[in-house]
């Protein structure tokens, strides 16, 4: 069974005076930005619910939490906090990490897709329009609270662990990955915009113009960069969101992070695809993609990690548990 409760309407085209609004307003800026993204955002960063997803989905866990926790899965109810699309949540659901669960964003269009899609895999799921700094669930509510790429998106990222953690059961875990660091937000950041520059100059040559998307899309791609800009309001070093983590209450915490050279290739490659038209580097390009930063990626957990220090990686997870007795396994 899925529901929605009722929430407002997504708004995805953001009027010129919106957007300028939002350059001051940050909670504004996420509404707009990521209802204007929520139809577009799965095939935009390659999202899926298959078998490749899924196991990217606990990969993540499965490296954050430990592994007698691992062992005693599923977790009954869990929360998605900031859910996109639903892309985390869902697939650990399927990767048999929970059995249910509620997925929670500030942008109604994000919510639609998430629950959507939740419908569509035939789980239990409902969704509501939420604020991460006040989360509108009573207290011991959830056995597991998990989110993928959204702390760094909350201005309080404190007071969101404070409300992770009230709204957890006693002996309860959060998770979350995705997280940019600080070192690696700088190199990504870098490689992308000159891989912009790249590709939308070299695409005006005339032999290349096929390779072009129309300038109003890219013209809208920027003002939509913009908008990036503004709702991407933290990096993190590993050790300040475990303090971060402390502070707001839990016990048992620890940060894992990943990708080095894998963000290296990753980042140039997606914006290269946001600058050419949709379908023109076809399945091949696709596979090639996955496959190199699926190598470098075992690269990066197997070699760099060793010599590497954690605040280097592109990607930061920090999980941690709620104090009080174990949360009751599913089914008892």
């Amino acid at each position: 069974m899925t529901s929605t409760h009722e929430s407002p309407a997504p708004n995805p085209h953001a009027t010129a005076e919106q957007v300028e609004a939002a350059m001051k307003d940050s909670k504004l800026a996420q509404v707009l930005y990521h209802d204007w993204e929520a139809e577009s955002y799965d095939d935009k960063w390659s999202i899926s619910y298959d078998q490749r997803c899924v196991d990217y989905a606990r990969g993540r866990f499965d490296a954050a939490v430990p592994e007698e926790v691992q062992r005693e899965l599923p977790y009954d109810r869990a929360l998605e906090l900031g859910c996109g699309t639903g892309f985390f949540l869902l697939n650990l659901i399927q990767a048999g990490v929970a059995r249910r669960g509620s997925v929670t964003d500030l942008s109604p269009g994000m919510v639609k897709v998430a629950t959507r899609n939740g419908q569509g895999l035939g789980l239990d799921i409902d969704g509501r329009v939420a604020d991460a700094e006040g989360i509108p669930y009573e207290d011991n509510t959830f056995d597991l609270v998990v989110g993928h790429a959204v702390l760094h998106h909350i201005p309080d990222v404190e007071l969101s662990l404070r409300e992770v953690v009230r709204v957890l059961k006693p002996g309860g875990r959060f998770i979350f990955a995705g997280e940019p660091t600080t070192v690696g937000n700088r190199y990504a950041r870098e490689l992308s915009t000159l891989t912009w520059h790249a590709a939308t100059n070299i695409t005006k040559l005339p032999f290349l113009r096929d390779w072009r998307r129309p300038q109003t899309e890219l013209d809208e791609s920027s003002r939509a960069a913009a908008l990036e800009a503004v709702v991407d309001l933290h990096t993190f070093d590993p050790a300040d969101l475990e303090r971060m983590a402390t502070n707001a209450g839990a016990v048992e915490v620890r940060t894992a992070s990943e990708e080095f050279t894998a963000a290296m290739l990753g980042w140039p490659v997606r914006t290269f695809e946001a600058a050419v038209p949709p379908g023109k580097l076809g399945w091949g390009w696709a596979k090639f993609a996955f496959g190199s930063w699926t190598s470098l990626s075992w690269v990066d957990a197997n070699v760099w990690r060793r010599v590497v220090p954690k605040g280097w990686f592109y990607n930061v997870m920090v999980t941690g548990v709620k104090p009080g007795s174990a949360a009751e396994p599913a089914g008892t």
